[in-house]
Protein backbone atom coordinates (compact mmCIF):
# COMPACT_ATOMS: atom_id res chain seq x y z
CA UNK A 1 0.00 0.00 0.00
CA UNK A 2 1.13 3.54 -0.62
CA UNK A 3 0.19 6.87 -2.10
CA UNK A 4 0.22 7.40 -5.85
CA UNK A 5 3.72 7.72 -7.26
CA UNK A 6 5.57 6.00 -4.41
CA UNK A 7 6.85 3.19 -6.65
CA UNK A 8 4.49 0.29 -5.91
CA UNK A 9 4.85 -1.24 -9.38
CA UNK A 10 8.64 -0.85 -9.26
CA UNK A 11 8.67 -2.74 -5.96
CA UNK A 12 6.46 -5.45 -7.45
CA UNK A 13 8.85 -5.82 -10.40
CA UNK A 14 11.81 -5.99 -8.03
CA UNK A 15 10.13 -8.73 -6.01
CA UNK A 16 9.44 -10.60 -9.23
CA UNK A 17 12.98 -10.38 -10.62
CA UNK A 18 14.71 -10.97 -7.27
CA UNK A 19 13.75 -14.63 -7.51
CA UNK A 20 15.91 -14.96 -10.59
CA UNK A 21 13.01 -16.06 -12.73
CA UNK A 22 12.73 -15.42 -16.45
CA UNK A 23 8.97 -15.66 -16.17
CA UNK A 24 6.17 -13.29 -17.19
CA UNK A 25 5.36 -10.17 -15.19
CA UNK A 26 1.87 -8.95 -16.05
CA UNK A 27 0.27 -5.80 -14.61
CA UNK A 28 -3.34 -4.61 -14.70
CA UNK A 29 -4.51 -1.22 -13.40
CA UNK A 30 -7.99 -1.85 -12.03
CA UNK A 31 -8.77 1.89 -11.89
CA UNK A 32 -7.89 2.59 -15.53
CA UNK A 33 -10.57 0.47 -17.19
CA UNK A 34 -14.39 0.39 -16.99
CA UNK A 35 -15.95 -2.62 -15.26
CA UNK A 36 -16.80 -4.49 -18.47
CA UNK A 37 -13.25 -4.18 -19.80
CA UNK A 38 -11.58 -5.15 -16.53
CA UNK A 39 -13.46 -8.46 -16.58
CA UNK A 40 -12.44 -9.20 -20.18
CA UNK A 41 -8.83 -8.10 -19.60
CA UNK A 42 -8.43 -10.12 -16.42
CA UNK A 43 -10.28 -13.34 -17.23
CA UNK A 44 -10.10 -13.31 -21.03
CA UNK A 45 -12.87 -14.32 -23.42
CA UNK A 46 -13.70 -16.82 -26.11
CA UNK A 47 -14.23 -16.05 -29.79
CA UNK A 48 -17.55 -14.30 -30.38
CA UNK A 49 -18.13 -13.73 -26.65
CA UNK A 50 -19.38 -10.21 -27.38
CA UNK A 51 -19.53 -7.64 -30.16
CA UNK A 52 -16.03 -6.47 -31.01
CA UNK A 53 -14.30 -9.49 -29.49
CA UNK A 54 -11.03 -10.50 -31.11
CA UNK A 55 -11.06 -13.34 -33.57
CA UNK A 56 -9.82 -16.39 -31.72
CA UNK A 57 -10.61 -14.82 -28.36
CA UNK A 58 -8.23 -13.37 -25.76
CA UNK A 59 -6.35 -15.27 -23.07
CA UNK A 60 -6.61 -12.61 -20.34
CA UNK A 61 -4.04 -11.34 -17.86
CA UNK A 62 -4.42 -14.23 -15.42
CA UNK A 63 -3.50 -16.80 -18.09
CA UNK A 64 -0.75 -14.55 -19.46
CA UNK A 65 0.81 -14.43 -15.98
CA UNK A 66 0.75 -18.22 -15.60
CA UNK A 67 4.03 -19.37 -14.09
CA UNK A 68 4.99 -15.79 -13.21
CA UNK A 69 3.60 -12.77 -11.39
CA UNK A 70 0.33 -10.87 -11.79
CA UNK A 71 0.22 -7.36 -10.34
CA UNK A 72 -3.26 -5.97 -9.70
CA UNK A 73 -2.71 -2.23 -9.29
CA UNK A 74 -5.38 -0.18 -7.49
CA UNK A 75 -7.17 -3.35 -6.40
CA UNK A 76 -9.36 -1.19 -4.15
CA UNK A 77 -11.12 0.14 -7.25
CA UNK A 78 -12.14 -3.30 -8.52
CA UNK A 79 -15.95 -3.67 -8.64
CA UNK A 80 -17.45 -5.99 -6.02
CA UNK A 81 -18.84 -8.43 -8.59
CA UNK A 82 -15.39 -8.95 -10.05
CA UNK A 83 -13.89 -9.32 -6.59
CA UNK A 84 -16.10 -12.36 -6.03
CA UNK A 85 -14.97 -13.93 -9.30
CA UNK A 86 -11.32 -13.16 -8.62
CA UNK A 87 -11.59 -14.80 -5.20
CA UNK A 88 -12.94 -17.97 -6.79
CA UNK A 89 -10.11 -18.03 -9.34
CA UNK A 90 -7.47 -17.58 -6.63
CA UNK A 91 -9.00 -20.36 -4.55
CA UNK A 92 -9.64 -22.85 -7.35
CA UNK A 93 -6.58 -21.91 -9.46
CA UNK A 94 -8.60 -22.18 -12.65
CA UNK A 95 -10.05 -19.42 -14.84
CA UNK A 96 -13.00 -19.69 -17.22
CA UNK A 97 -12.83 -17.05 -20.00
CA UNK A 98 -16.01 -15.14 -20.80
CA UNK A 99 -18.20 -16.97 -23.30
CA UNK A 100 -16.04 -20.08 -23.07
CA UNK A 101 -16.84 -23.29 -21.20
CA UNK A 102 -13.17 -24.27 -20.83
CA UNK A 103 -11.45 -24.00 -17.48
CA UNK A 104 -7.78 -23.07 -17.77
CA UNK A 105 -5.50 -24.04 -14.86
CA UNK A 106 -3.24 -21.24 -13.65
CA UNK A 107 -0.41 -20.92 -11.15
CA UNK A 108 0.89 -17.40 -10.63
CA UNK A 109 2.04 -15.14 -7.81
CA UNK A 110 -0.37 -12.27 -7.16
CA UNK A 111 0.79 -8.88 -5.90
CA UNK A 112 -2.01 -6.40 -5.20
CA UNK A 113 -1.44 -2.67 -4.72
CA UNK A 114 -3.63 0.23 -3.66
CA UNK A 115 -3.35 3.85 -2.59
CA UNK A 116 -6.52 3.34 -0.54
CA UNK A 117 -6.75 1.69 2.90
CA UNK A 118 -8.34 -1.68 2.13
CA UNK A 119 -9.34 -2.30 5.76
CA UNK A 120 -11.42 0.89 5.69
CA UNK A 121 -12.99 -0.25 2.42
CA UNK A 122 -13.82 -3.62 3.98
CA UNK A 123 -15.50 -1.92 6.96
CA UNK A 124 -17.49 0.29 4.60
CA UNK A 125 -18.61 -2.74 2.57
CA UNK A 126 -16.77 -1.60 -0.56
CA UNK A 127 -14.24 -4.44 -0.58
CA UNK A 128 -14.87 -8.11 0.11
CA UNK A 129 -13.49 -9.22 3.45
CA UNK A 130 -12.81 -12.77 2.21
CA UNK A 131 -10.79 -11.46 -0.76
CA UNK A 132 -8.90 -9.08 1.53
CA UNK A 133 -7.73 -11.96 3.73
CA UNK A 134 -7.01 -14.14 0.69
CA UNK A 135 -4.66 -11.46 -0.68
CA UNK A 136 -3.27 -10.30 2.65
CA UNK A 137 -0.33 -12.65 3.10
CA UNK A 138 2.40 -10.05 3.51
CA UNK A 139 1.62 -6.33 3.52
CA UNK A 140 4.20 -3.68 2.70
CA UNK A 141 3.71 0.05 3.17
CA UNK A 142 5.41 2.39 0.71
CA UNK A 143 6.21 5.72 2.41
CA UNK A 144 5.78 9.03 0.61
CA UNK A 145 9.07 10.31 -0.82
CA UNK A 146 9.35 13.13 1.73
CA UNK A 147 9.42 10.56 4.56
CA UNK A 148 12.17 8.38 3.07
CA UNK A 149 15.67 8.44 4.56
CA UNK A 150 17.37 7.72 1.24
CA UNK A 151 16.09 10.81 -0.61
CA UNK A 152 19.51 12.10 -1.72
CA UNK A 153 20.65 8.64 -2.85
CA UNK A 154 17.45 8.18 -4.86
CA UNK A 155 17.75 11.67 -6.39
CA UNK A 156 21.31 10.84 -7.43
CA UNK A 157 20.26 7.47 -8.87
CA UNK A 158 17.31 8.86 -10.86
CA UNK A 159 19.38 11.80 -12.07
CA UNK A 160 22.03 9.44 -13.46
CA UNK A 161 19.30 7.56 -15.32
CA UNK A 162 17.81 10.74 -16.79
CA UNK A 163 21.24 12.18 -17.65
CA UNK A 164 22.16 9.07 -19.63
CA UNK A 165 25.59 9.52 -21.23
CA UNK A 166 25.93 13.11 -20.02
CA UNK A 167 28.61 12.41 -17.41
CA UNK A 168 29.51 16.10 -17.14
CA UNK A 169 26.17 17.02 -15.54
CA UNK A 170 26.77 18.54 -12.12
CA UNK A 171 24.14 19.51 -9.55
CA UNK A 172 24.99 22.26 -7.12
CA UNK A 173 24.66 21.75 -3.36
CA UNK A 174 22.00 24.46 -3.29
CA UNK A 175 19.93 22.66 -5.94
CA UNK A 176 20.28 19.34 -4.12
CA UNK A 177 19.12 20.96 -0.90
CA UNK A 178 16.06 22.35 -2.64
CA UNK A 179 15.25 18.96 -4.17
CA UNK A 180 15.74 17.23 -0.82
CA UNK A 181 13.64 19.65 1.22
CA UNK A 182 10.65 19.92 -1.15
CA UNK A 183 7.47 18.11 -0.02
CA UNK A 184 6.91 16.22 -3.34
CA UNK A 185 3.12 15.72 -3.25
CA UNK A 186 3.44 13.64 -6.44
CA UNK A 187 6.16 11.50 -4.84
CA UNK A 188 8.79 9.70 -6.97
CA UNK A 189 6.77 10.09 -10.17
CA UNK A 190 6.83 13.88 -9.77
CA UNK A 191 10.52 13.85 -8.79
CA UNK A 192 11.52 11.90 -11.88
CA UNK A 193 9.55 14.22 -14.15
CA UNK A 194 11.23 17.28 -12.60
CA UNK A 195 14.68 15.70 -12.98
CA UNK A 196 13.95 14.87 -16.61
CA UNK A 197 12.96 18.51 -17.20
CA UNK A 198 16.08 19.82 -15.45
CA UNK A 199 18.32 17.59 -17.54
CA UNK A 200 16.60 18.82 -20.70
CA UNK A 201 17.04 22.46 -19.74
CA UNK A 202 20.61 22.19 -18.46
CA UNK A 203 23.44 23.88 -20.29
CA UNK A 204 26.87 22.40 -21.03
Amino acid sequence: QGKTGTGKEQLARALHTSLGEQRPFVALNCAALPESLIEAELFGYGEGAFTGARKGGYSGRLVQANGGTLMLDEIGDMPLALQARLLRVLQERVVAPLGDHREVPIDCRVIAASHRDLQILVTAGDFREDLYYRLHGISLSMPPFRDREDRLALIDHLLSIEAGDNETLVVSDEALELLDSYSWPGNIRQLRNVLRTLVGLSED
